[in-house]
């Protein structure tokens, strides 16, 4: 009751002897089926439950076949000693205020998500008893246009009369004449449903009257009056089939395995996580990680440790966060098998009860996307990025020696030669992922595609239906042959010349992961700058043997580029930043879309365009290296001004160091110095935070093999400073076996659903 903070029953004796804090509120929803009548329906709720607390309720358990009731009580430790609330006789009037104000309290997730949360349609009071005329009206499942005008988007049924009527921009930003509101104004006639829509999920449904979308309960009916099975409806805008809608339903049936009879899994390792919206690149992602050991290890093996360690706020620390979602995948607490009882229940009564077991990663999404402008959204995100966000992280908050994101790093070898002067350059940098282009030209079906375009294209110009989609087959042999073969580089500058030319690339690895992450490049940017996905089939092979690609390094007979770097915009004063730096408008974009095409983000290409002079994207693709450990690295490009900062994330560098002005703030105050370390270590090198986490340890000179491991790190941190040695990569065969892999489905980055599959023993 003093923090605030929630703990688990496992979890709070920890907080306890860790803070001192003794007051703590005990709360549990209690959910019971609804005792039913002789008639075979629920009874009324009782009179006495209690609801009082503001939680996301379970989708599965049906509200008329289910009641809830909450239960509150303090409890005092260590003596346990427990108070039921509300108990105003007892409680002084302070904590009795105290515990009113966190019962009445909104949930944190209402307002981390308001998008989400509070959004919720009210059901219009036309829809119980809405006239619908018997006029003989059917609407066809294709073809729509306004009875008013030629308009054939955003297109609105009239659930009165059937008529089919232009809306207007603001209903969904898309334009129209604004029939549809007439045609009310004139009638009367309530109701109106989007046309193209139409899901077996529900629909867009507008109340004139009341001025807002609304829920039609009764929506089914309404349209099969008009001749229109909701079930069986598909959205799209103007009633024609979309390229691949019937095809997407396959590949769903494909990924998902619908139709196998699959027998479910439960223990450690097998639990699922639940999807908060948009969250499924996140889930894939996350299952994917901790099936690796290193992660497990460094993580849950950690748990202890870590939980002892951590500050004040455990919501704000990336490793707490981390350990608390790896144990609930792992531990098997969260994925146990329905009871024997539970199973014959419902047998006897006939019905299934599916439920979307697993835990919620509500708290770990919030902090890991806090700070980044894209994953603190609830737009569908992409988990390529996503990855390699959390190996930002990953790295940036290590504790110790250990750092689990070792097992994807690898160097890559870049050759680059100059077409003139024919001489070479041999470049390494550190990557986590090997990014393969989709080789379209290599496709085994290619007759088979022209013939299916050709029929595409007369299917729309007559607006029929659409034939089924026909992928292009790509072999995996070729996106890798794609992968080697050697890159032109037009704005190539050749310390030779010491001017831009044309250059040759080719990349090769000078090191070799422990697991490698693959990913196919499906998606692109159309001129339009809007991306797109290759709708492409790619078969991955089991066993992968990737020696072949080991570099050689400079070869016999090859002269090198003299070691000479061209000329780099540097921010280092602010005069000479505002005088040199390019005008904003004036990036190259051509070199903006190449960085994009190898993964980084949109506005860390724009930035490393600009602040490389228009260098070309060799140039600003070294930038991005240096630069992409940065808390700001992907947010947009801000003109720095005279009252402005240049980046400040560098200082913290790849290994997690402190800040040394930092830790020499906080030793001038009489700590020691391997006391903060650990404390601005511990704390993401806040100053504040690393403050607070000192106060709340004051055991800390007893904890002396922790002090040692850090003290030992940061002094290796200090002398691998003092003496680079190069990145920390490990060198394996090039052999790899296939054991996960993220599918997306969808045609786009914005939309669509990941499914990761992961290949585990027994299984």
């Amino acid at each position: 009751m003093n923090t605030f903070l929630a703990f688990g029953r496992e979890h709070v004796e920890r907080h306890f002897r860790k803070t001192g804090q003794s007051v703590y509120m005990y709360l549990k929803r209690h959910v019971r089926e609804k005792v039913r009548g002789a008639s075979g329906g629920a009874l009324p709720k009782r009179r006495n439950s209690k609801i009082f607390l503001d939680l996301d309720t379970d989708d599965d358990l049906n509200s008329d076949d289910y009641e809830y009731e909450d239960e509150a009580k303090l409890v005092i430790f260590p003596d346990h000693y427990e108070i039921a609330l509300p108990n105003i006789e007892e409680l002084p009037a302070l904590v009795t205020i105290a515990c009113d104000a966190v019962l009445s309290s909104k949930s944190p997730y209402r307002k981390q998500d308001p998008d989400t949360w509070e959004n919720e349609l009210p059901v219009s009071k036309y829809a119980n008893n809405l006239t619908q005329l018997d006029n003989g009206v059917r609407i066809p499942p294709s073809g729509w246009k306004c009875a008013r005008c030629d308009l054939r988007e955003n297109l609105w049924l009239n659930l009165t009369d059937g008529s089919v009527l232009c809306g207007k921009w603001f209903f969904d930003s898309s334009g129209g004449n604004g029939h549809a509101l007439e045609h009310y104004r004139d009638l009367g006639y309530p109701l109106a449903v989007k046309l193209g829509a139409i899901t077996p999920d529900g629909a867009d449904v507008y109340s004139f009257p009341e001025e807002e979308p609304v829920l039609d309960p009764h929506l089914a009916k309404h349209l099969a009056h008009f001749g229109i099975d909701m079930l069986h409806m598909h959205g799209t805008e103007n009633g024609l089939q979309d390229n691949d809608s019937q095809p997407r339903i396959s590949e769903w049936e494909v990924i998902q395995e619908t139709g196998t009879k699959l027998k479910p899994m439960y223990g450690p390792g097998y639990t699922g996580l639940k999807n908060l919206g948009n969250s499924c690149y996140l889930s894939s992602v996350m299952q994917a990680i901790f099936s690796i050991p290193e992660f497990q290890r460094a993580y849950v093996g950690n748990l202890p440790r870590i939980f002892d360690y951590s500050p004040l706020d455990p919501t704000q620390d990336f490793n707490t966060q981390m350990t608390k979602l790896g144990h609930g995948l792992l531990s098997g607490q969260y994925s146990k098998p329905p009871m024997k009882s539970e199973l014959i229940e419902q047998v006897m009564k006939e019905e299934h009860k599916p439920q979307q077991n697993g835990i919620s990663p509500r708290m770990f999404k919030a902090f890991v996307s806090k700070s980044h402008p894209e994953f603190s959204s609830n737009r569908q995100q992409d988990a390529q990025e996503f990855f390699l966000h959390l190996v930002n992280l990953v790295e940036r908050n290590r504790i110790g020696s250990e750092n689990p994101s070792d097992v994807f790093r690898f160097l890559v070898e870049e050759r680059i030669q100059c077409c003139q002067t024919r001489k070479v350059r041999y470049t390494e940098r550190v990557d986590y992922l090997m990014q393969l282009p989709v080789a379209m030209e290599a496709a085994t079906n290619k007759d088979e595609l022209i013939a299916y375009e050709l029929t595409r294209r007369e299917a729309e110009a007559n607006r029929r239906p659409l034939p089924e989609l026909v992928r292009a087959k790509i072999p995996f042999s070729a996106c890798l042959q794609a992968f080697s073969e050697p890159e032109n580089v037009d704005d190539f500058w050749s310390s030779a010349l010491q001017a831009k030319s044309a250059g040759v690339k080719t990349s090769r690895f000078a090191s070799f992961p422990e697991y490698l992450v693959v990913q196919i490049k499906k998606f692109t940017f159309g001129l339009d700058w809007v991306p797109k996905k290759f709708d492409v089939s790619i078969d991955m092979p089991d066993l992968l043997d990737i020696n072949h690609l080991r570099a050689r390094g400079l070869q016999p007979g090859e002269e090198e580029l003299p070691d000479i770097s061209p000329p780099v915009v540097i921010p280092d004063s602010k005069d000479r930043l505002m005088n040199q730096l390019i005008d904003p408008s004036d990036i190259d974009e051509s070199s903006v879309m190449q960085l994009a095409e190898m993964g980084f983000p949109l506005e860390a290409c724009r930035k490393a365009v600009y602040f490389t002079g228009n260098m070309g994207a060799e140039v600003a693709f070294n930038w991005i290296i240096v630069h992409m450990e940065e808390p700001d690295f992907a947010e947009p490009l801000t003109m720095p001004g005279y009252g402005g900062a240049a980046s400040a994330g560098a200082s913290a560098g790849l290994d997690n160091q402190p800040p040394e002005e930092t830790v020499a703030l906080i030793t001038s105050m009489g700590f020691h110095r391997n006391q903060a370390l650990q404390a601005l270590r511990a704390t993401n090198s806040n100053l504040e935070r690393a403050l607070d986490w000192i106060f709340s340890h004051p055991e800390f000179e007893e904890d002396s093999d922790f002090v040692i491991e850090m003290e030992n790190n940061a002094n290796a941190n200090i002398i691998s400073e003092a003496k680079p040695e190069g990145p920390r990569v490990k060198d394996g065969s090039g052999m790899y076996e296939l054991f996960a892999f993220i599918s997306h489905m969808g045609t786009s980055t914005m939309s669509g659903h990941y499914v990761c599959h992961i290949k585990k023993e027994g299984s």
